[in-house]
C-alpha cells in the first residue's frame, strides 16, 4: 500500500493541504519517512534549516517528508492560559510547511499522555507509530521526553540501536543573535516589523474573513475592510503600512490598516482589537471575502482624536506617508 495522496493547496483555507492529527493515517505508509520534529511557530528562518533537509532527504530517496508539530503549544498543557501566545494559526503554519514542500503534517495533540512518554522510550514510540520512520531531524536546543530531560545525545543513543539516523541543527544567528519565536514574538509586541519580517524570511501575514463594520470609515472618506483575525500573539496596537490580495484575484494592492481597539474620537468601548485595511487603490472588496494582508512597517501608535476633522487629518497624512514608503518598494 502507498502513502495518503499529497494534492497541493493554496494558501486560502479551502485549499488547505494534507494535515492530519494523529499518527493512524501514516499506519499504511511503505515509503521512508523523514520527520522533522519542532512547534516550529512563525516557520521562521531558523525552522527552515531543520525542515528543509528533512524534504530533501525525502525527495533524495523516493521518501516522504512530514512535520510533527504540536497543537496547542506543549506549554499550555503546564500553564493553561498563561502558556505561549502562537505566532501564527495552525492552518497557516500548515500552508506554509507544504508550501516549502512538506508532504505531510502531524499536528499532535500535546497531551499529558504524551508528554510522559520518557526520554528513553520516546524513539521507540515514534517507530512503532510510523514504521517506515527512516530519520528525524530536529534542532540542536531540541528538548523532549517526561521532564523534558531528552537531549541530542538521547536521542542519537536510542536512534543508533532502532537505525533510526538523527540529525540535529544547529540554531542561525542574526547578528550573533539566535533566530526564535521568542525573538519574534518581542519584536511583534514591539511594533518591529521590520525585525519580525527579516526573522522569518517573508512578511508576516494576516488572513481572515472581511465582516460588516460600524462604517465611520466610509462616512469620513477612508472606507476598511474589517478583518475577522484575532492572532494569540497580537501585534502592537497602531497603524502599518500593508499590501493585500483579495482571494481570487492575482493582484496585491497597497493599503493602510490600523490594529487595535479604536478609539478614534469617541474613545472607544471595545476590547477586542480589529484590524482594519484602508485601500490606497481601486478596490472591490466586499462581507465575507477573504483577503490576506502582509504587513509591511510600523507607522505610528493607535490614539484617540479631539475630533473628526482631526482623525481625517491624521489619516490623510497616514495614507501619504504610505503610499511614498511602499511606492518606494
Amino acid at each position: 500500500m502507498g502513502c495518503l495522496k499529497v494534492t497541493h493547496g493554496y494558501f486560502f483555507s479551502m485549499n488547505l493541504p494534507l494535515q492530519v492529527s494523529d499518527f493512524n493515517a501514516l499506519k499504511n505508509c511503505d515509503k521512508p519517512l523523514h520527520l522533522a520534529i519542532g512547534v516550529f511557530d512563525g516557520v521562521h528562518l531558523g525552522h527552515l534549516s531543520v525542515i528543509e533537509p528533512a524534504v530533501s532527504s525525502a525527495k533524495d530517496n523516493s521518501g516522504i517528508s512530514a512535520v510533527l508539530t504540536f497543537n496547542p503549544h506543549p506549554s499550555r498543557l503546564f500553564k493553561g492560559a498563561e502558556g505561549t501566545d502562537l505566532i501564527m494559526s495552525l492552518e497557516t503554519k500548515t500552508t506554509r510547511l507544504h508550501g516549502l514542500g512538506v508532504d505531510i503534517v502531524i499536528a499532535k495533540t500535546f497531551d499529558k499522555d504524551f508528554a510522559s512518554i520518557s526520554a528513553d522510550a520516546f524513539l521507540s514510540y515514534l517507530l512503532d507509530e510510523l514504521p517506515t520512520l527512516k530519520a528525524i531531524y530536529v534542532g540542536q536546543n531540541f528538548r523532549f521526553g517526561q521532564g523534558r530531560v531528552g537531549t541530542i545525545q538521547t536521542l542519537i543513543k536510542s536512534g543508533a540501536a532502532l537505525g533510526i539516523d538523527v540529525w540535529s541543527i544547529d540554531r542561525i544567528k542574526q547578528n550573533g543573535l539566535p533566530i526564535s519565536s521568542t525573538r519574534i514574538r518581542e519584536a511583534m509586541r514591539a511594533g518591529q516589523v521590520d525585525l519580525v519580517n527579516g526573522l522569518l524570511g517573508y512578511r508576516y501575514i494576516s488572513e481572515g474573513m472581511v465582516i460588516k463594520g460600524a462604517q465611520l470609515g466610509t462616512k469620513i472618506g477612508f472606507p476598511t475592510m474589517n478583518l475577522l483575525w484575532s492572532p494569540e500573539c497580537k501585534p502592537r496596537y497602531g497603524v502599518y503600512a500593508v499590501r493585500f490580495l483579495i482571494e481570487g484575484s492575482e493582484h496585491w494592492k497597497n493599503g493602510i490598516a490600523n490594529f487595535g481597539v479604536r478609539p478614534t474620537v469617541t474613545g472607544g468601548d471595545s476590547t477586542e482589537p480589529l484590524l482594519e485595511v484602508h485601500s490606497l487603490e481601486d478596490c472591490q472588496c466586499n462581507v465575507d471575502d477573504k483577503i490576506r494582508v502582509e504587513w509591511v512597517t510600523f507607522i505610528r501608535d493607535e490614539k484617540q482624536f479631539d475630533s473628526v476633522d482631526a482623525l481625517k487629518k491624521q489619516i490623510s497624512e497616514d495614507c501619504q506617508l504610505v503610499k511614498g514608503l511602499l511606492s518606494d518598494g
